[in-house]
């Protein structure tokens, strides 16, 4: 019997995937647990109706992302921190601080796609890769100032 697999199930395959699974399989656990449907002309048209839809969707995540990466790739944060001798920042500037700072210029960044491998430790520019989509990434400047 040809299923449409609703979740991942172990051992037979991802979400979306159709498979020959056995008769007793299919009607006694996969159905009855609510993991798959059966692949009938009118379930068929719906899984690819939710393809094309998902297809859709990710390609509009991307667009924006691309949008996000232009204008992050020609921003310049301006931070402010306490420095000692030599240049050396007092504490140090995290991807928090450059997200909040990126909110106060009205762009939305979650602080986990800032790719900081380091916390910044020193005066002066610093280029910091913005993680914004799997294929797209940003290079934005951060500029930080003695207080």
């Amino acid at each position: 019997m040809k299923v449409i697999l609703l979740q991942d199930v172990k051992g037979q395959g991802k979400k979306g995937q159709i498979k020959e699974v056995s008769e007793g399989y299919a009607q006694n656990f996969l159905i009855k647990q609510g993991l798959a449907r059966p692949a009938t002309e009118g379930n068929l048209k719906t899984l690819e109706q939710q393809h094309k839809s998902e297809l859709k969707r990710k390609e509009e995540e991307k667009e924006e992302a691309e949008k996000l990466a232009a204008t992050l790739n020609e921003t310049t944060v301006e931070l402010k921190a306490k420095a000692g001798d030599g240049g050396r920042l007092f504490g140090a500037i995290t991807s928090k601080q450059i997200a909040e700072a990126l909110s106060k210029l009205k762009i939305k960044v979650d602080k986990r796609k800032i790719e900081l491998p380091d916390p910044i430790r020193s005066l002066g520019y610093t280029n910091v890769t913005v993680k914004l989509h799997p294929d797209v990434k940003a290079t934005m400047k951060v500029h930080v100032t003695e207080e």
